[in-house]
Formats: C-alpha cells, structure tokens, sequence
C-alpha cells in the first residue's frame, strides 16, 4: 500500500463511521488520536514541501440577485413579483502565510514520534474489534 492510498484510507474512516458495521464504528471510535495525528503530519509535510502553509478565512459579499416580492395590483389583489436586490453571501477564501522551516521541522519530528508511538496501540484495537466484531465475507 502506497502512503498517498494509506493516508486516503486513513481520511475515509470517520465517514465510514456514521453508516459502517459495528466493526468499522469501533476502529473509528479507537483510531481518532492516530487519524488525527497522521492529517497533521501530512499537512506539516505538506507545508514543508511548498515552503509555507494554507489558512482559510471567511468573507462576506454581496451580489445582485432576483428576490420574490409582492405588490398590489389596481384591481386590490396581491401579485407575485420578481425584483433585483442585494444579497450577503459568505465566501471562503484560501491565502498563503509564511512557515518557519525550523519549527515546522520540530513540529513534523514530534508528529513522526507520536505518530510511531500511536501505531502500535491503534492495531491493538484494530485487532481487538476484529475479534469483538467478526465480519463475515
């Protein structure tokens, strides 16, 4: 199993969770530390490799849209009509920030051993679940 495919399975498991067999609920319910850590040490290598680091930030704009109004006629009955108007709309933006490449370093350094120390727990429960829930195939 190449990394990029253990990772993507590793990202898969929470969604697993909400419909998955009491065998998968159960790995998801033990593994969340080593999924958690293992995304973070992506996202530092990843950071590491481009030379600086993503961040989101929300804003809000607003554009001209049709909204439904509604007038009265000359005759006294209401009447549905379309108008322009103006909407808020809330925006995700993606920007680039600055890495310290040493710290990130560091950061990715204690990851890799938290990550190598969570590893061995997280197959002792994998295992566990395996026997508490067999699946049959």
């Amino acid at each position: 199993m190449t990394r990029n495919s253990a990772i993507a399975l590793i990202l898969t498991l929470p969604l697993l969770a909400a419909c998955g067999t009491p065998q998968e609920r159960c790995i998801s319910r033990h593994t969340g530390e080593y999924r958690n850590v293992s995304r973070l040490l992506a996202e530092v290598e990843g950071n590491l490799a481009r030379g600086y680091a993503w961040e989101e930030r929300q804003v809000v704009r607003d554009r001209l849209t049709h909204c439904r109004s509604y007038e009265r006629g000359r005759d006294g009955k209401v009447y549905p009509v379309v108008v322009p108007c103006w909407r808020d709309y809330v925006d995700t933006q993606r920007y680039r920030v600055p890495i310290d490449p040493a710290v990130e370093t560091r950061k990715r350094d204690n990851l890799a051993a938290r990550k190598a120390q969570l590893s061995g727990q997280a197959a002792a429960y994998v295992q566990a679940c395996q026997a508490a829930f067999p699946e049959n195939d």
